[in-house]
């Protein structure tokens, strides 16, 4: 039984192949706000490959009191493409820090995900993406969770 998972998803790592959003060699510069807390952070995407992703986050928030910060890179797999839509799993490791009257916390988050990057009919180079996962957190204590983020919140990625 375990084989047959294995090889599913071997099969499904190499690839299916269909017309899709062609993302090989591109850089794509946006926001996301995927932590475990609200931060929207300046994202980008560099496509070494037609379908591996590099990508990476920044976040600042210096409100008194109760600034915030992040700092994650992750990778993603295209999985499966569509006509206007690539499927992709990945992962990333954030690096985050959060400000409150009684102190400063800091701590990683580590993610694993699924999701979806969507490109509308004639905005070719706009990129809206949706999450699901699960994730370890670690600061001020460890916490497993879930995750689950819409376009809005999971990431817009303009691609040049």
């Amino acid at each position: 039984m375990i084989y047959r998972i294995v090889f599913g998803f071997f099969l499904i790592l190499v690839g299916f192949s269909a017309q899709s959003k062609e993302l090989g060699n591109r850089l794509g510069i946006g926001f996301r706000n995927a932590y475990s807390f609200d931060l929207p952070s300046l994202s980008t995407i560099y496509y070494p490959s037609p379908d591996t992703g590099v990508v990476g986050a920044v976040g600042i928030d210096t409100e008194k009191d109760a600034s915030k910060s992040a700092f994650s890179i992750g990778v993603r797999r295209i999985l499966f493409k569509e006509e206007n839509m690539n499927f992709f799993m990945g992962g990333q490791l954030s690096m985050l820090s959060h400000e409150s009257l009684s102190g400063t916390d800091s701590g990683f988050e580590v993610s694993a995900l699924v999701g979806g990057e969507f490109f509308m009919q004639g905005l070719d180079s706009l990129g809206l993406s949706f999450e699901s996962g699960v994730a370890v957190t670690s600061v001020k204590r460890v916490r497993f969770r879930t995750v689950g983020d819409h376009f809005f919140r999971a990431g817009m990625i303009f691609y040049f």
